[in-house]
């Protein structure tokens, strides 16, 4: 266990290092598509696949992730993980050809997913007094939560200046530093449970579900919500998901103990999660696409218009928020955050054709960047203290996974529920940018509804936990974690 404060810190700033890489890798290579689409020869269905790949392995792979941290050690993991997602950046600058760049793309996403989990329990591990734990998991939110923010605006800057190759190869000296000072810092985790055995069958088959799932989930739209393929694999995800569950419940080492699934923090954290990552995406994507379609912002002023959230959420989330949970507890900012991101998107269903930036734009930014600050601390301290620590890495995989699946969900239910209200508007005799703006409005209010009904959730289901006493089961259990 690591006693020293200094050295504490510093060993969470390599891991928040490596997590933000992860995290801003999800968006910075969206800046990049057209010209990779141009250079490479993609078509414009093909070039899915850069971001599909991606999302491909880092969703099929997270919960397998946090649970071989748990079982052979989390820093053995998170180190390969950092060299896995190192290497495959590489290969991506490097491309020349569509098959090398998209499996490249499927290399990060495991490399990422890996680094993700276990990355999150060694983070619980260092901290186990409430305050700085508090603070740690604030840091952890912003980065969460803004770090595709910041990947829009630093990929506009470097595609714009060196090429779209740029936005790979800046992974390079970030994820060799992690790695060196991940050896020097990282305190060496022995395994939990060396005598256990994987669950083999668990994990192929809810690996193989979560893959299904996110494939027919980010391809709905270009084959069809009720297309043979898009009902197939989504029916054989569930088919997965279902012998899964009956395999957890057979064998004596299971994956995910269903027990597990019984603890109410835990489970309701996890929902409120999917809600949450779908309102996120409908702030980050399609407001970006409002501000390029409707208002014309080049990609640099697109990423100078999510600043100013983007600040108030570093603010809230590194300082105030850890302060909000010491002295309300859980529940209050939790559902506060959540309503004020909510009011947020409400604003933007009113942004107009001709919006003006400070007056239509502005306000949402802010109170969504102050609704996330506060917010994604007390979601994940919620979640990950409702477990022991030997399944930290697990509960850490499933929270992930939550995210995951419900940004990629919902990404794609909101750009289905656009683009029918854009085709509604276009046959009554609208204009195309009057009617892409009725697309907009309808998925941002769709988007407010999630995360209001993710402030309800946390209002009136979460097990209520004073301020001194919200992270005290898991406080003992935790400090010999990093042992």
């Amino acid at each position: 266990m690591i006693t020293d404060s200094r050295t504490r810190w510093l060993a969470f700033a390599v891991l928040s290092l490596g997590s933000f890489m992860i995290v801003l890798d999800t968006t910075i290579v969206n800046v990049a598509l057209p010209s990779i689409r141009t250079d490479l020869g993609f078509t414009e269905a093909s070039l899915a696949w850069v971001v599909n790949a991606y999302m491909l392995f880092f969703g099929g792979f997270l919960l397998l992730g946090g649970r071989l941290g748990d079982l052979y050690g989390r820093r053995k993991l998170f180190v390969a993980g950092i060299g896995i997602f190192t290497a495959a950046s590489f290969a991506a600058g490097i491309s020349s050809s569509q098959p090398i760049l998209v499996a490249a793309r499927a290399a990060q996403g495991l490399g990422g997913a890996v680094v993700s989990a276990a990355g999150l329990s060694l983070m619980m591990s260092l901290f186990t007094e409430p305050a700085e734990r508090a603070k740690a998991m604030g840091v952890v939110g912003f980065i969460s939560a803004g770090g595709g923010s910041v990947g829009v605006l630093l990929g506009g800057i470097l595609t714009s200046v060196f090429g779209w190759h740029a936005v790979f190869m800046v992974n390079i000296p970030v994820g060799i530093a992690v790695y060196a000072l991940s050896l020097r810092l990282l305190p060496a985790t022995r395994p939990f449970a060396s005598g256990t055995r994987l669950d083999v069958a668990g994990a192929v088959t809810v690996t193989a579900s979560l893959m299904l799932a996110v494939y027919a989930i980010v391809n709905g739209n270009e084959s069809g919500w009720t297309s043979g393929q898009t009902v197939g694999l989504l029916a054989a995800a569930v088919a997965l998901l279902a012998a899964f569950f009956v395999i957890e419940s057979r064998v004596s080492d299971p994956l995910v103990p269903l027990t597990l699934l019984r603890r109410r923090n835990l489970a309701i954290a996890n929902v409120m999660g999917v809600l949450w990552a779908a309102a996120m995406f409908a702030w980050f994507f399609l407001s970006a696409l409002y501000l390029q379609v409707v208002l014309r912002y080049d990609p640099l002023q697109v990423g100078l218009a999510f600043l100013p959230g983007n600040v108030i959420m570093a603010i809230f989330s590194v300082g105030i928020s850890a302060k909000l949970v010491m002295r309300f507890g859980l529940k209050a900012p939790l559902g506060t955050g959540l309503a004020l991101a909510g009011l947020g998107l409400a604003l933007l269903v009113r942004a107009p054709i001709d919006g003006n930036y400070v007056v239509d734009v502005l306000p949402s930014m802010i109170l969504l960047g102050l609704g996330a600050g506060i917010a994604f601390n007390p979601m994940i301290i919620v979640a990950m203290t409702d477990v022991e620590p030997e399944r930290s890495g697990l509960a850490s995989g499933l929270v992930n996974t939550s995210f995951m699946m419900g940004g990629a969900l919902g990404l794609a239910v909101l750009a289905s529920i656009a683009a029918a209200r854009t085709g509604d508007s276009l046959a009554s005799g609208a204009a195309q940018i009057a009617a892409l703006t009725d697309g907009y409005h309808a998925a941002f209010a769709i988007g407010a509804a999630f995360a209001i009904i993710a402030a309800v959730l946390g209002f009136k289901l979460l097990r209520s936990q004073s301020p001194a006493e919200q992270q005290e089961p898991a406080i003992g259990e935790l400090a010999t974690a990093a042992d």
